[in-house]
């Protein structure tokens, strides 16, 4: 077995999401989602050097409120 076989977390139980995986957790264009995060006082974006992170809780909880994006 290699070693990232072991460590595979299935998306809905992941804390932090890439670009990619929240696209498809959200059903939401990676670049809509690039957009939306470009704002300075976004919350539930996370930044770990170049890498944008999404925080599936916290984009859950913003969407939840939304009627439009």
């Amino acid at each position: 077995m290699y070693k990232s076989e072991r460590y595979q977390v299935p998306i809905w139980e992941k804390s932090n999401l890439s670009l990619d995986e929240a696209a498809a957790y959200f059903s939401i264009g990676k670049d809509k989602i690039r957009k939306i995060t470009d704002d300075p006082y976004c919350e539930f974006v996370l930044f770990v050097g170049e890498k944008r992170l999404i925080k599936r809780r916290l984009m859950e909880q913003w969407l939840e409120g939304m009627h439009s994006i």
